[in-house]
């Protein structure tokens, strides 16, 4: 599949066969998120992968809706370190972690952790570092809903030129 057809086709999963995700495959996944750009290449992103049940569930209990991120198969806690502008480029690595699960047939959502204070407890990370988004991996348990471009807002709500108003 062509990247351009990976993007579109891409949907986001929250219900996970119990499957584990290989091990060549989810050291592409990450070094996929590894190799994202950066501010100024400040490189702020660190990975954390969360292999213990227990670690899932408390994780999870950070985030308002996190539930069910303890059954993916897979799951990555993008933390940063340092500075201000980390998460857009945790955003920018989430991105190409899920753009390439999706090329090796891997389903993922991203979700948000809402207490902060918690997350860092959890992961035991050092005083500055947050996690602004961590996201659960692996093969779909059902179908993904058909969703055509119709779904979505026209193009003309998306897209302006030079200016919002004419």
């Amino acid at each position: 599949m062509d990247t351009y057809r990976i993007i579109i086709t891409k949907r986001d999963t929250r219900a996970f066969l119990d499957r584990p995700v290989p091990v060549e495959t989810r050291r592409r996944i990450l070094q996929a998120g590894r190799m994202a750009g950066s501010s100024k290449n400040s490189q702020p992103c660190r990975f954390v992968v969360l292999e213990d049940p227990r670690v899932r569930e408390e994780f999870a209990a950070c985030g308002d809706f996190a539930a069910w991120l303890p059954q993916a198969p897979f799951v990555v806690a993008i933390a940063v370190v340092g500075g201000t502008r980390g998460e857009f480029d945790a955003g920018r690595a989430a991105q190409n972690m899920m753009i390439t699960a999706w090329a090796e047939k891997v389903a993922s959502c991203p979700v948000s952790l809402h207490r902060q204070e918690c997350a860092v407890e959890v992961l035991r990370l050092p005083p500055d570092a947050r996690v602004p988004i961590a996201i659960g991996f692996g093969y779909r348990a059902k179908p993904a809903k058909h969703a055509p471009e119709a779904a979505r807002l026209g193009w003309d709500e998306y897209v302006r030129i030079n200016r919002w108003q004419p």
